[in-house]
């Protein structure tokens, strides 16, 4: 078996099963870029003001009113683990963001012609996320170059893409959401990222700043060489004097190819301009599930 196939092999059953890997090259480009969007079924490319925004939508961090800060971990089996990190700062009519999402496996034992070697080799799979937006009255358009990179031992593929998106803020009322994704994501066929378009909408159901909140979410999703999903997500709790609880939960359509549950929930922690974020997983093909913990900090 090469390092290539190693690498898909090892990404594909600890994240999202054969499906998955059969339409995507770098599989961490294609989760939820926070615990946030991740318990509302990633229904995200509507869900602006998070530094992780930028992971679903470049546009969606316009409307960041100083700068944002967030960072997540996830436990998988046999030491993986997921991390991401995003920073946006606002300057005047524009934003500026990075990101980075890694998904790193523990030591694994080097097998060649099925014996041991007593060696060890480990496996990787990065994006890193350059994001400027700029924004005029209501609308906001942005750009995100980003970097995908595969690793196994000493062998190694990446690639190149861009995203590009659209947000309309309505206040704090709603948003829309149009992102084009993964752009040119075929330079490197080891390491290639499928064109994916997202449209969607967030919408207060209450008044964002009061007592009792809930928000819902909804998107559409079309991915190059996999079927079209629909992702819908909820959010509602209480917040009083700064400080709150939030559930949410989210459901996805089988068509985004994944072999987990196609609910997810989660909750929130508010503390002031201190968040804390937890979502919950279940994987049918592995007969478990992974909880995800995160922290954001929005002045």
């Amino acid at each position: 078996m090469t390092a290539g196939r190693v690498a898909a092999t090892l990404l594909a059953a600890a994240l999202a099963g054969p499906a998955a890997a059969q339409s995507e090259g770098s599989v961490v480009a294609a989760l939820p870029g926070s615990p946030r969007a991740q318990a509302m079924a990633d229904a995200a490319v509507a869900l602006v003001g998070d530094a992780a925004s930028l992971f679903a939508n470049p546009a969606g961090i316009a409307t960041v009113r100083r700068w944002a800060v967030e960072g997540s971990f996830e436990s998988h089996l046999e030491g993986a683990r997921y991390s991401t990190a995003a920073f946006a700062a606002r300057f005047g009519r524009l934003t500026w963001g990075v990101g980075a999402q890694a998904f790193t496996f523990g030591d694994e034992p080097e097998i060649v012609g099925g014996t041991p070697t007593g060696a060890t080799f480990t496996a990787a799979d990065l994006l890193a996320a350059g994001t400027l937006v700029y924004r005029f009255g209501l609308i906001a358009v942005g750009a995100s170059a980003k970097y995908a990179r595969q690793s196994v031992a000493d062998w190694s593929a990446g690639g190149w893409a861009a995203d590009v998106g659209v947000a309309m803020a309505v206040f704090d009322i709603a948003a829309l959401g149009f992102a084009v994704q993964n752009l040119g994501g075929d330079l490197d066929a080891d390491a290639g990222l499928p064109t994916r378009t997202r449209l969607g909408m967030s919408f207060n159901l209450t008044d964002p700043e009061g007592t009792v909140r809930a928000l819902t979410s909804v998107e559409g999703r079309w991915t190059e060489g996999a079927p079209d999903a629909f992702h819908a997500g909820f959010e509602a709790g209480v917040v009083t004097a700064g400080v709150g609880l939030l559930g949410r939960a989210g459901y996805a359509t089988p068509g985004d190819g994944r072999d987990g549950s196609r609910w997810s929930v989660g909750a929130g922690l508010l503390l002031g301009r201190f968040r804390v974020d937890y979502a919950y997983r279940d994987f049918d093909v592995l007969g478990t599930a992974t909880h995800r913990l995160g922290v954001r900090w929005k002045p």
